[in-house]
C-alpha cells in the first residue's frame, strides 16, 4: 500500500485526558541570540517522559498522483514500540503496522499483502542509518538526531532558534528550528542535494496538557525529482500513561512483499 511504504521510509527520516488544556503555537516574541549548547540543553529537557501515547489522528496524503485522507489509531509504549491502525471512512480497517526497535511489520487489506522486516532494509533503501528512536522522535516534536552526538552553531531564524551541525554530514544537510518559548521543535528538514531529494516536518501547533507539551498538528512536506508528497496529521485526542494493547496479527492467504 502506498501510503504505509510512504509512511515507513518517508517518515523514518528520510533517510481520556479531561484536563485543561491549551494550544500552543508560534506567537512572536523578542528573541535573546543563545548558544547552540543552551538551545540544544533546553531541547533535550523537554523530552517526553511519560510511557505511554494512546492517541486518535487525522490524517490527509497528497502526492502528485494521489490523495487520500484517514483515521488513525496510534499507540505508543515508548521506546518499545509504535503500532499505528489506520481506518477508511470511520470503519474499514485499511491497514495495521507494528515497528519495534528491531523489527518493521504492516499488512494492508486491499492488495492482501504484508511485509515482515528490519530497519536493515530501510537502511539499504535510503543508503543512510534509520532507527526507531528517529521516527519515535518525529511523532513527538522532538529532534530525529542526537544533539549531544556533534557540535551545532545557533542563530536566530524565523521567529525561532535555528539550530546546524558545524560540519554537516556526508550525505544530508540537517537544520533544526527550535521554539524559543516551549523549545520543542517548529522544523526540522534534512536535503540531499546530489540525489535531489527534501523532508521539511514543521509542527504547527502544540497542545499543553498538565504541563506535557505534545504535537498537535505535524506537516510533512517531501520532494524528489520534481515529485512531492505532502502529509498532514491532527492529533485529535492524546491520552498519556493508559495501559494500551498491541493487536497485531497477519490474516491468513496474506502475500509478504519486498520493500
Amino acid at each position: 500500500m502506498k501510503f504505509f511504504r510512504f509512511v515507513l521510509i518517508v517518515m523514518m527520516v528520510f533517510t481520556s485526558c479531561k484536563s485543561k488544556k491549551g494550544i500552543l503555537g508560534s506567537t512572536p516574541i523578542a528573541i535573546k541570540k543563545m548558544s547552540a549548547r543552551k538551545v540544544s540543553k533546553k531541547h533535550l529537557a523537554t523530552s517526553f517522559d511519560k510511557k505511554t501515547i494512546d492517541a486518535r489522528l487525522k490524517v490527509a496524503y497528497k502526492s502528485d498522483k494521489d490523495k487520500y485522507n484517514f483515521n488513525v489509531k496510534l499507540r505508543i509504549d515508548k521506546d518499545k514500540v509504535i503500532w499505528i491502525n489506520v481506518v477508511y471512512k470511520s470503519v474499514i480497517l485499511v491497514a495495521r503496522a507494528k515497528i519495534t526497535p528491531n523489527s518493521v511489520r504492516y499488512y494492508e487489506k486491499i492488495n492482501k499483502t504484508y511485509f515482515n522486516g528490519g530497519f536493515d532494509v530501510l537502511e539499504e533503501m535510503l543508503g543512510a542509518e534509520v532507527n526507531f528512536k528517529q521516527l519515535q522522535n518525529m511523532l513527538l516534536g522532538e529532534a530525529i538526531f542526537d544533539l549531544k552526538a556533534q557540535k551545532y552553531s545557533s542563530v536566530v531564524d524565523n521567529e525561532a532558534h535555528l539550530l546546524a551541525p558545524v560540519q554537516q554530514q556526508a550525505l544530508f544537510d540537517i537544520l533544526f528550528w527550535i521554539n524559543p518559548v516551549h523549545f520543542k521543535l517548529d522544523m526540522q528538514t534534512i536535503k540531499n542535494s546530489q540525489k535531489n531529494q527534501e523532508l521539511k516536518v514543521g509542527y504547527k501547533h502544540y497542545s499543553n496538557s498538565n504541563g506535557v507539551i505534545f504535537p498537535k498538528r505535524i506537516e510533512i512536506r517531501a520532494k524528489e525529482n520534481g515529485r512531492f508528497t505532502n502529509i498532514d496529521i491532527d492529533y485529535k485526542s492524546v491520552v498519556f500513561n493508559k495501559k494500551i494493547s498491541i493487536p497485531f496479527r497477519v490474516p491468513r492467504g496474506y502475500k509478504q512483499v519486498v520493500l
